[in-house]
């Protein structure tokens, strides 16, 4: 295996790659994750085979620390391999990205897996190859997701609550008023209850629905023409999860978010895989918001881990011993 730096000369090589690899989304290609280029400086990686054709992608970055990690700027990172790879070979790839990071007086790499429900093929190689190159778990978080082929029914309530929402007249609509959505919901429902921003400010958010508009989408719930609860979701082949949840007060007590959330299950994202809602975790996992899980299972999520290692470089060789 030949591991090579990537370079802008091998955007379109990278980005072909992950539109046909077995476990990548948008979130990978070079539009995506260039959008963010000023905070982190670019460490991905690229695998050839002895054939000289492209079997896998590693999307990473470097800290001042000259710590490795997949990649801290996406909400799950990974190896991105070719489809119709097997075992040993997943692992042969592995040992080289790790033995490559060491020769680069690299000896730390941070690797995010993906939740399993991404894969288009959910398999568990890397999980067997964190296991054998004595990896270490340092943090698990709990995604929350639908799984469309084994269903849970919402909390009754829930639809009850829903109901009584729309009688009252509140729409649920897509809508491409991100400016409203970020200025009046998300960003002063953010502040006031957790103290923080949104991850992406309002150019971003515009900017990455510019470069991905069938992946990127707003869904608001309307009374009297005011926006009282949104959500920003990123759209996969197969998974549709919500990167941003966002009400008020009077979304919470009236059921809107309710039935926002209940329209986009039933009605627009049915025909996915799977429905994600993302983590209800604090702490690196060591903690969970029991309100925001609670609202999730009712609403017929259950948890899949979404697991994050440590790996020191200078481990490479415990492959060889397969």
């Amino acid at each position: 295996m030949i591991v090579e730096f990537y370079s802008k000369t091998k955007k379109k090589d990278w980005n072909s790659f992950i539109k046909h690899a077995k476990n990548a989304t948008f979130l990978f290609e070079r539009e995506f994750m260039d959008y963010h280029a000023d905070r982190f400086t670019d460490y991905s990686l690229m695998v050839y085979d002895d054939k000289n054709k492209l079997v896998a992608c590693l999307p990473a970055n470097i800290t001042d620390e000259n710590i490795v990690y997949s990649h801290q700027g996406l909400t799950y990172g990974g190896i991105c391999y070719k489809k119709d790879l097997k075992l040993p070979v997943q692992l042969e790839i592995i040992k080289a990205i790790v033995q490559y990071l060491n020769q680069q007086g690299v000896e730390k790499l941070i690797y995010k897996a993906f939740p399993r429900f991404y894969n288009e093929l959910q398999t568990d190689e890397v999980e067997y190859a964190m296991f054998l190159i004595n990896a270490k778990l340092y943090r698990r978080d709990t995604a929350l997701a639908i799984d469309y082929s084994n269903r849970f029914k919402y909390s009754p309530n829930y639809r009850r609550e829903a109901k009584q929402a729309a009688k009252a007249g509140t729409k649920v609509i897509e809508s491409e008023d991100f400016e409203s959505f970020w200025r009046d919901v998300l960003e002063p429902n953010l502040y006031s209850r957790f103290k923080v921003k949104p991850v992406h400010n309002i150019e971003e958010i515009l900017l990455l629905k510019s470069r991905f508009p069938n992946n990127i989408k707003l869904y608001i719930a309307q009374n009297d023409n005011t926006t009282i609860a949104g959500t920003v979701f990123f759209e996969t082949k197969t998974v549709a999860h919500a990167q941003y949840i966002s009400a008020t007060d009077e979304a919470r007590k009236n059921g809107a978010l309710n039935q926002l959330y209940i329209h986009l299950i039933d009605e627009v994202f049915n025909n996915k895989k799977y429905f994600d809602f993302g983590i209800a975790n604090e702490n690196n996992g060591k903690a969970l918001n029991q309100g925001l899980l609670a609202w999730k299972e009712r609403m017929g999520g259950r948890a899949y881990s979404h697991d994050f290692y440590e790996i020191k470089t200078k481990n490479y060789n415990l492959l060889d011993q397969i």
